[in-house]
């Protein structure tokens, strides 16, 4: 009689979990949001990349209405956005993110250290004194999403 009752408890159990996963899976989970992003860079071969990452998830939301995103650019990267750069292409991609809505922040620590001033870079740019690194925290701390292409 004992083994019955074991057994009658283990399939109970079982069903209780099957049953529990098909409601799962029948309710729909949190809608996914792209609302809020940061964008990390500081790889001078990662730019063309990062800024192709940044068009993407603004396609991919229906447009840069739909999406706040920032670009926080430390580092060597900060050379592919100076407006005598070779490649013009990531100037005016950087521009027209910037029109868009993506909000632009240089770091002020790699400006000084690489002699950039903020007439130096394409428009559209904020420089953030304290630091990229600082700013970065910021706006995590604020709920964006890390990105770092």
């Amino acid at each position: 009689m004992r083994r019955r009752t074991v057994f009658q408890a283990l399939l109970g159990a079982l069903g209780g979990l099957a049953g529990t996963r098909a409601a799962q899976a029948a309710t729909p989970g949190p809608q996914r949001s792209a609302a809020k992003a940061v964008y990390h860079l500081a790889d001078l071969d990662k730019v063309a990349f990062a800024l192709g990452a940044i068009e993407n998830h603004i396609a991919g939301v229906g447009g840069a209405q739909n999406a706040t995103i920032a670009l926080v650019v430390h580092g060597p990267a900060l050379r592919a956005f100076r407006r005598d750069a070779p490649q013009a292409d990531i100037v005016a991609r950087a521009a027209g993110a910037a029109r868009q809505g993506v909000a632009l922040f240089a770091c002020g620590n790699t400006m000084r250290s690489m002699k950039i001033e903020s007439r130096d870079l394409a428009g559209g740019f904020e420089i953030d004194d304290r630091g990229g690194v600082v700013r970065l925290a910021e706006l995590q701390a604020q709920g964006y999403a890390y990105i770092r292409p």
